[in-house]
C-alpha cells in the first residue's frame, strides 16, 4: 500500500466510533458526573468506507467522562496482527484519539458538537469537528456534519436512522443504516478515481447494522454487533477498493461484541 493511501485510511480514522461511545452520555442532563469503561473486540476496523486492518482482531477500549451534557472521551486501537503487503513494520497501537463534546436537547431534538483530536502512529495528526442534529422520534434520524482542519482537510456528512426492538427485559436488539456523502478540499487528501487532479467529491458509504443490548447487571453491559458496508456510487467503490489493504476490496463484513461498565 502506498503511502498516501495510508494516509488516506488514517486520516479518517474513529470519529465515528468515539461518537458512539459518548452520544447518549452527552444528551444527558446529570445531576452527578458519569463515567463509561468499554472494551470491544472486533473482526476488523472498518470506518468511513474505508479498511484500517485485515485478518486479525482488533480492540479498542474506550474511557468517557461527563456531566451536565459536557463529555471527554479516551479511545484507541490496538490491531493484534497488522497487515501489511510489504515487509514494513507497524505497532500494534496504532491510534488514541480525545473527543471533547457538548450535547443538549430541545423538545424533541437532540444536538451536540465537539472536537476530535487524532494521534496516529506513522502518519500525520489531525484534527476534526462536527455538530449533530437528531429527533427523538420513530426511527431516530440523525445527522451528523464532520470538518476536518488539519492534515486531511474534507467534509464528511452522515445521515442515519436506528431503531430497538424489545426482545425480553431489558434486553434489545439494535438495528440501524446510515448514507454519507464526502468531500474531500484537495485532490492530495482524496483524489477523483477518474481525474487524479480533482478532489474527490460523491456519495460515499452505506452501512447496515444490526447488535444486541444485553444488560448482565446493574453496572455491565455486553453489545454484539454486526455490520456491513458498502460503497454508495461508482467513485466510492473505485477510491474504497484502492485504498483497501489489498487493493481489491470495496464492501466489508465484520462483526464483534463490546463489555462496557457504567457508573
Amino acid at each position: 500500500m502506498s503511502e498516501v493511501a495510508r494516509k488516506l485510511l488514517a486520516g479518517v480514522a474513529a470519529t465515528g466510533v468515539c461518537l458512539s461511545m459518548f452520544s447518549g452520555m452527552a444528551y444527558a442532563e446529570e445531576d452527578k458526573p458519569t463515567a463509561d469503561l468499554t472494551v470491544g473486540a472486533y473482526s476488523q476496523y472498518i470506518w468511513r468506507g474505508f479498511e484500517l486492518s485485515k485478518d486479525s482482531i482488533v480492540l479498542q477500549p474506550s474511557m468517557t467522562v461527563a456531566y451536565k451534557g459536557f463529555s471527554a472521551n479516551l479511545w484507541g486501537n490496538l490491531d493484534t496482527d497488522p497487515y501489511s503487503s510489504t515487509t514494513d513494520e507497524s505497532n500494534n497501537w496504532n491510534e488514541t484519539d480525545m473527543t471533547l463534546a457538548y450535547g443538549w436537547e430541545m423538545g424533541p431534538a437532540a444536538f451536540s458538537v465537539g472536537y476530535i483530536y487524532y494521534a496516529l502512529d506513522g502518519v500525520d495528526d489531525s484534527q476534526e469537528f462536527f455538530a449533530s442534529a437528531g429527533l427523538n422520534t420513530l426511527l431516530t434520524p440523525t445527522l451528523t456534519v464532520y470538518r476536518d482542519v488539519d492534515s486531511y482537510q474534507g467534509w464528511y456528512t452522515t445521515l442515519g436512522i436506528s431503531h430497538s426492538i424489545p426482545v425480553q427485559g431489558d434486553i434489545t436488539l439494535d438495528l440501524g443504516a446510515q448514507v454519507s456523502y464526502l468531500t474531500a478540499d484537495d485532490a492530495s487528501t482524496y483524489a477523483d478515481p477518474n481525474d487524479a487532479n480533482d478532489a474527490y467529491s460523491n456519495f460515499h458509504d452505506g452501512v447496515l447494522s444490526v447488535g444486541a443490548t444485553v444488560p448482565v447487571s446493574t453496572y455491565i453491559t455486553i453489545n454484539p454487533k454486526l455490520s456491513y458496508i458498502f460503497a454508495l456510487s461508482n467513485d466510492a467503490q473505485d477510491l474504497m477498493k484502492a485504498s483497501s489493504k489489498d487493493g481489491n476490496d470495496d464492501n466489508f463484513i465484520y462483526g464483534g461484541v463490546s463489555v462496557s461498565m457504567a457508573f
